[in-house]
């Protein structure tokens, strides 16, 4: 992936991954309105592709965000601590693993001595989907951005059994009867996800919520007062 600096970059990068994943689930859409024999074989397609761009949504995009903050020249001090976790991983996994006093000490000492270092994200597995997007997996993600999961908490139901339970039974080989209309709504439903969550991702990045307070022009802090 290339080195995102600015916010414009990001914008780009996040529009190109949502308009061809609005166009693919718009074809089905309109496929499904088709012949009934038809129209159920594209259903269940179609609820196999929603799901995979669902998962493959919130998986770029969140990537994208991690270059971005990844690009932007601060130290693990400079930034909150969610951030920091993905550079220091690592060697935090040691200290909550690690039983010798040794290793536990050489580990605090070196997150210490790195604070002050320029942030460098691991990302080659800083997001983990687990195949699985379930709303509690959505979560952790979210959560490891500082992104609020709390406007997605009203569907939640509709990831875990809507969305993620009718593409396991499609991809385990089941049948599945899905109604046009529900599709159709299930359709919508998803996009507004993925459209509001690339909005969350564009106001973080623009008020530079990934910093700590108090770190240079904080200005997710105006209009506080």
């Amino acid at each position: 992936m290339a080195k995102i600096r600015t916010l414009s970059q990001l914008q780009e990068a996040l529009d190109a991954e949502m308009s061809w994943r609005i166009k693919e689930i718009s074809d089905f859409k309109l496929a499904t309105k088709g012949q009934a024999a038809s129209s159920k074989t594209f259903i269940r397609a179609g609820v196999a592709l929603i799901y995979a761009h669902w998962e493959g949504f919130i998986k770029a995009s969140s990537e994208i965000y991690l270059n971005f903050v990844d690009n932007q020249g601060h130290i693990y001090r400079d930034l909150k601590t969610c951030f920091a976790v993905f550079g220091l991983k690592g060697r935090l996994g040691l200290l909550s693993s690690g039983r010798k006093a040794r290793s536990n000490i050489e580990a605090l000492d070196f997150v210490l001595a790195e604070m002050d270092k320029p942030a460098k994200m691991s990302m080659s597995s800083a997001i983990d989907t687990e195949s699985n997007l379930s709303s509690k997996v959505f979560v952790n993600i979210a959560e490891s951005l500082d992104i609020s999961t709390e406007p997605y908490a009203t569907k939640f139901k509709l990831i875990d059994e809507s969305l993620v339970s009718r593409r396991n039974k499609v991809a385990h080989g089941e049948y599945l009867d899905l109604p046009q209309a529900d599709f159709i709504v299930l359709a919508d439903e998803v996009l507004q996800m993925m459209r509001s969550y690339k909005t969350d991702i564009e106001n973080a990045a623009t008020l530079e919520s990934y910093k700590r307070l108090g770190v240079g022009d904080v200005r997710n802090a105006v209009g506080t007062e």
